[in-house]
Parts: C-alpha cells; structure tokens; sequence
C-alpha cells in the first residue's frame, strides 16, 4: 500500500515521496502502486460472495473505483506542498466513503482506512500527517467495534494503518532531505570550480601583468628610439624577446602544475568512480609519498586513472582492490601500485593505446607496468623509484 519505486534518487524511476518527472516515472510509480492494491481483494470478494443484494453491490462497486481512483490521485499530488486544504478535505471524504461502506456492506471494508493512512502520509506534511493518520485508525478502531465480527479484523489492521502511514512520512523527509542534499553537493561543486577559475585568473595575471606591461613599455621605447637611436632600439627589442621568452616559460609551468595529477586526488577520484559503476572498492588510505619526486607521483596518479577507467569501462567488474606498497629490490627501493579485478579483462588481443601510452610515460619516469590475466580477473602493476633517479629512462 506504500508507494515506493525502483530508483530511490528518481533517475531510473519515479522515487518514492517524488512526482513523476516524466513518462517512463509516471508508468513505473503506477504500476509499483498497482501492486498494492491487491490488498483491496477482500472487498472485491465481498461484493461477489457476500451475498449481498444487486442494488448493493452496483453502489459498492462504484464506491470502490471511486475510492480507488482518488487514493491513486492524492498519492500522485506527492511532493506539492501547496494546497493542504484540499488533501485535507479529498482525506475527509475518503474517510467518510470508508466507513460508509464498512457500515453498509461489513467487516471487509475496513481495510480501506489502511489505505486513507498511506495517502494521509503521501500527500501531507509531517506537521498534519502526524495527526490525520492516528485519527484515520482511531476512526476504524471505532468502527470495528461497531460493524459485526469486525473485531476479529481489527489486530490485522490497525498496525498496518499506524505503520504505513508513518512509514510514508519518514520516506518523504528522507527523500527531501536526500534531494536537499544532492542539490547542496551540486552547488558546492559549481562553487569549487568558480573558486578554481578566479584562481587561475589571479595566478595567470599575477604571472603575465608584469611582463605584458614591461614589453608595452619596451615596445613604445624602442618604437621612439628607432629613427635616430637604432642600437638602443635593437637593445629594447633584445629585452622585449627576453621578457617574453620568460612569460612564456612562466605560462607554461603554471599551466603544467594545473594539470599534473596527484596520486590522494587519483585515489579519490577511483573511490567515487567504481561507487558509481556498482564496483565494490578496496583501496588504500592517504598514500605517503616522502622523498617522492613530484613527476613519479604524477606517473603513479596517471597509471591509477588509466587503471580504474579500464576497469569500469571494459572489464565488467564487480570487484576491484588497489594497494600502494613500498619494496626494496637489489635495485632498490621502489613504489609499487597494483589493481586487480575480477572482471574479463578487455578484448585479450594485446594492450590498447591507453596502456601502450601508460608503459610510455611510467619508462619516462624510470619505472616498468606490467598487465594481464591473472586468476579469474585482470591486475596492472606499475613501478617507479622510490627516490631521486640517477638515470632517467632507465626501468627500475
């Protein structure tokens, strides 16, 4: 008698406590409420086997696509939080159609205030479903008191009622406070990368408004010293290609630096990754990298997202482990990173551009990779030195 779908975060399906956004949602949230309905069975066999008269059972049956066909209408209004008034008074009125019928044609009809207890927690907000939903029990406790044998259906009902009703409110705060939060998370993002640009807007005018003002100075100088002064012009130019050479260079490792990956970051990115490819992740903790030059970190952090994409892409794993291990070989030490899956491991007809690529640059930073089979999945082992390199290029 709940509404939940599929897809709680509304992607797949209309979410629990959510409106429908779109074709695919409205089919799967009214079919997954479909279901529920089922429960409406005692009273579809009372009309036909509870020997009631014609009349009776036409103004039963109406009755009942009526309630039907409102609960289905309140439980869709999820998530409008506008107009109470009217959930309210549709409430009442189906309340009142419930025990009307449970007067008129008996006991069974009482399962249609579980249903009034669902809808009270779809449809209102906690502060009134809090109270509309004990009162929509109370009033069927009462009337089972009052219909014959009702009493023995009360037990099966009423915890239900309290139950369900409840039920539907926690589920909505949850799912507000999960879009609540889904939208702070997006919001921080949007700021991070404003933050990251203004950065990078202050860096390249911190590194390029010194030496872009100086070639403007030199440029007219030389332009004014030109007609009568060519050797101090030719000076001026000298200086202008100098300083310019120099913003160049400034440009270039400012850019660099943007760009070179770290290995916590790489870590972090493959934890977020494989959570979201439904791959269950055993990876290392905040990696210490004492005495590791930067460009062997940023060879190590190149392999771990070559690795990872690998994996979630082609292999079809459902697990996968990473370790960061230090060694000592009679080379000496040496920086080990390894992943392992348990997937198919590609294609099997030799290593693509992206590992190719990866052996490149790990032999530049004078390390080795090595990747295939292994057991049931795929591993990649990539080495670097674990210290400053006396030979670059040379394996490790």
């Amino acid at each position: 008698m709940t509404t939940a779908t599929t897809s709680p975060d509304g992607l797949g399906g209309a979410a629990m406590g959510r409106r429908p956004e779109n074709r695919r949602q409205w089919i799967v949230k009214i079919l997954w409420t479909g279901i529920w309905l089922v429960y409406l069975s005692a009273p579809v066999t009372d009309l036909l086997d509870g020997g009631h008269g014609v009349l009776a059972r036409v103004l039963g049956s109406i009755g009942l696509a009526v309630f039907v066909v409102w609960y289905l209408l309140l439980v869709f209004r999820t998530g409008r939080s506008e107009r109470n008034g009217l959930a309210l008074g549709s409430l009442a009125c189906l309340a009142a159609e419930s025990a009307a019928l449970a007067l008129g044609l008996g006991r069974e009809w009482l399962v249609l205030f579980v249903y009034v207890a669902i809808a009270s927690g779809a449809a209102l907000p906690v502060r009134l479903a809090r109270w509309t939903i004990p009162a929509a029990s109370a009033l069927m406790a009462g009337l089972a008191l009052v219909v014959p044998d009702g009493r023995a259906f009360l037990g099966a009902l009423l915890v239900p009622a309290l139950l369900g009703g409840f039920a539907m409110t926690g589920v909505r705060e949850l799912v507000r406070t999960t879009i609540a939060l889904r939208e702070a998370r997006a919001t921080v993002a949007r700021l991070a990368a404003n933050e990251e640009r203004l950065r990078l807007a202050r860096d390249l005018h911190d590194l390029l408004g010194h030496s872009l003002s100086l070639i403007t100075l030199k440029s007219e100088l030389a332009g004014r010293m030109l007609p009568d002064q060519p050797e101090q012009a030719a000076r001026q130019v000298a200086d202008i290609e100098q300083v310019s050479r120099q913003a160049l260079v400034d440009v270039r490792e400012a850019v660099a630096g943007y760009r070179r990956p770290r290995l916590a970051d790489e870590l972090a990115g493959a934890r977020l990754a494989l959570a979201a490819a439904e791959v269950a992740a055993e990876l290392p903790g905040e990696p210490d990298l004492t005495g590791i030059p930067e460009d062997i970190e940023t060879a190590l952090a190149w392999a771990l997202r070559e690795a990872v994409t690998n994996v979630v892409r082609h292999s079809g794993a459902r697990r996968c482990t990473v370790e960061l291990l230090r060694r000592r070989t009679p080379g000496g030490q040496v920086l080990e990173l390894s992943v392992e899956d348990d997937g198919t491991g590609g294609s099997g007809e030799g290593h693509g551009n992206g590992l190719t690529g990866l052996a490149e640059r790990l032999h530049t930073a004078g390390g080795t990779l090595e990747a295939g089979p292994c057991g049931s999945g795929f591993r990649l082992v990539a080495r670097v030195p674990a210290g400053a390199r006396a030979d670059v290029g040379s394996p490790a």
